[in-house]
C-alpha cells in the first residue's frame, strides 16, 4: 500500500513539474501571480536600531521540490520607524550561502528610514532541495528550466510586492528593488514588468541572457552542456527570448535606476551591463576598477551608495553617484616572458594610462620575487608588454583574471 502511494506521489510530482514547464513557456513572465491572503509576520529579533521580522508565503509556481515551493522573507525595519515607510526588496547573488551582504544593505537602508525585505530566490538557502547545495539547481543547462526558474523568481518577487501592499507599515507608493549578480538579473526583469517598483539598483547585472551564459567565466559547465546539445549563442538567444528583460525595460518611461558595474568583470560581461544601461535610458551609473568579486574590498562604500540612492529618491532629492570609488585592481594568473620563461603571478595595478584601464602597470609577486609589468590588454584576459626584474627587462604575455 505504501509503495503504491509513493509511486502515485512520484507520478503526480512529474505531472505537476511538466505542467509548470508548460506554464512557464506559454505564460508571459509579465503575467502577475494570482492574489493570495498572507499570514501575519513574526518578530524574531530586536536591537536598538533594528527590528527583524520573518514571513513566508507559497510560491506562485509549484515545483516537485517542497522546500522550493515556500518563499521566506526576512524584514529589517528601522527601530525608530513611525508611520508608513518605504520598502526595498533585496535579492542575493547566485549560490549564496548566507545573507550577510543583504543584511548589511538592509542596515544602510534602515539608516534612511527604509525597510529592507530580503527574499530568498528559488533553489537557494532554505529553498534548496535535500542532496543539493544552495543555487545548484538555479541555472541548469536547459532553456526550458532556465525559463521556468526565471518566471518563478519574478513571480515570487511580485508576490513579495503584493505582501508589502498588504501591510499598513509600508508606504505603498515608495517601493524599490535591489539585486546583485543573479539577483540583479531577476530584479531587472521584475522592474521591467511591474511598475510598482518606482526605483531600482542593479549591482553587477546585465541584459542579453544568452550572451551572459555564453561568455561568462562562471557558466563554463553549463555552456559545454548546451554546446553538446547543439546550441549556439544565437539559438540560445531565440530560446530565451520569453524571459529577456531588455524589451520590457525599453518600454518603461518612468522610474529611476542606479547601475553599478565592474570594469574587468568576466562573470557578468561588461557589454551586457552597458546594454542594460542603454535599455534603461537615463540611469545613474558607477563602475569600479575590479572584476566581479573585487567589489568585496569596497563593499561597505558601495552599499552606502545604494542606501544613499534610495534615501534620496524616496524623499524627492536628486542622487548623484561619485565619479569614482577607488578599488584595488588585483590580478591573478601566469606570465610568460623572455627573462625567466613562465611563472605564476599575482599583481596589484599601480597606474592606468587610459580611462578604460586597457594600458596599465602592475607590481607582480612571483616565485622569483617582485617584478614590474607594463603593458596593454589584448582582450579581457591577455595582455602584452614589458616585464622588468632585478636582473633585466624582457617581453611578456600576461594571462590574468581580475578579482
Amino acid at each position: 500500500m505504501a509503495r503504491t502511494q509513493l509511486k502515485a506521489a512520484i507520478m503526480l510530482s512529474a505531472l505537476l513539474f511538466g505542467a509548470c514547464l508548460t506554464l512557464a513557456q506559454t505564460a508571459p513572465v509579465a503575467q502577475a501571480p494570482p492574489p493570495i491572503a498572507f499570514p501575519d509576520w513574526k518578530e524574531v529579533d530586536r536591537s536598538a536600531t533594528e527590528i527583524e521580522y520573518s514571513a513566508s508565503f507559497p510560491s506562485a509556481m509549484e515545483t516537485p521540490y517542497p522546500a522550493n515551493n515556500v518563499v521566506p522573507l526576512r524584514i529589517l525595519m528601522p527601530a525608530e520607524a513611525t508611520g508608513p515607510i518605504p520598502a526595498v526588496i533585496v535579492l542575493h547573488y547566485w549560490g549564496t550561502r548566507d545573507l550577510k551582504v543583504e543584511r548589511a544593505l538592509g542596515a544602510e537602508l534602515n539608516r534612511h528610514n527604509i525597510a529592507a525585505v530580503l527574499l530568498t530566490l528559488p533553489y537557494h538557502l532554505s529553498r534548496t532541495p535535500p542532496g543539493y547545495v544552495s543555487g545548484e539547481l538555479a541555472l541548469e543547462p536547459d532553456p526550458e528550466l532556465i525559463i521556468q526558474n526565471m518566471v518563478q523568481s519574478v513571480w515570487d518577487v511580485r508576490r513579495a510586492a503584493d505582501w508589502i501592499d498588504s501591510r499598513p507599515e509600508f508606504d505603498h507608493s515608495r517601493v524599490g528593488i535591489a539585486g546583485s549578480s543573479l539577483g540583479a538579473i531577476v530584479a531587472t526583469m521584475a522592474y521591467g514588468v511591474d511598475k510598482r517598483f518606482a526605483d531600482a539598483t542593479f549591482v553587477l547585472g546585465g541584459v542579453d541572457l544568452a550572451r551572459i551564459i555564453w561568455t561568462s567565466s562562471r557558466t563554463v559547465r553549463e555552456r559545454d552542456v548546451l554546446r553538446k546539445q547543439g546550441f549556439t549563442e544565437d539559438k540560445l538567444r531565440r530560446a530565451l527570448a520569453p524571459i529577456e528583460p531588455r524589451p520590457y525595460l525599453e518600454q518603461r518611461t518612468e522610474g529611476t535606476t542606479f547601475v553599478i558595474g565592474a570594469n574587468y568583470d568576466t562573470v557578468m560581461p561588461r557589454a551586457s551591463t552597458e546594454e542594460l544601461i542603454k535599455a534603461l535610458g537615463n540611469s545613474k551609473t558607477l563602475f569600479v576598477d575590479t572584476g566581479h568579486y573585487g567589489g568585496l574590498f569596497v563593499e561597505r562604500r558601495l552599499l552606502r551608495e545604494v542606501g544613499n540612492f534610495f534615501g534620496a529618491e524616496f524623499t524627492g532629492k536628486d542622487f548623484t553617484p561619485p565619479s569614482r570609488i577607488y578599488a584595488p585592481t588585483i590580478r591573478i594568473g601566469g606570465i610568460a616572458n623572455t627573462v625567466d620563461g613562465f611563472d605564476l603571478a599575482a599583481g596589484l595595478d599601480l597606474f592606468k594610462f587610459d580611462r578604460e584601464g586597457n594600458a596599465f602597470s602592475t607590481i607582480l609577486i612571483t616565485p622569483r620575487g617582485t617584478e614590474l609589468f607594463v603593458g596593454r590588454q589584448l582582450d579581457n584576459r591577455i595582455s602584452i608588454g614589458v616585464l622588468g626584474t632585478r636582473r633585466k627587462v624582457g617581453v611578456a604575455l600576461f594571462w590574468s583574471t581580475v578579482l
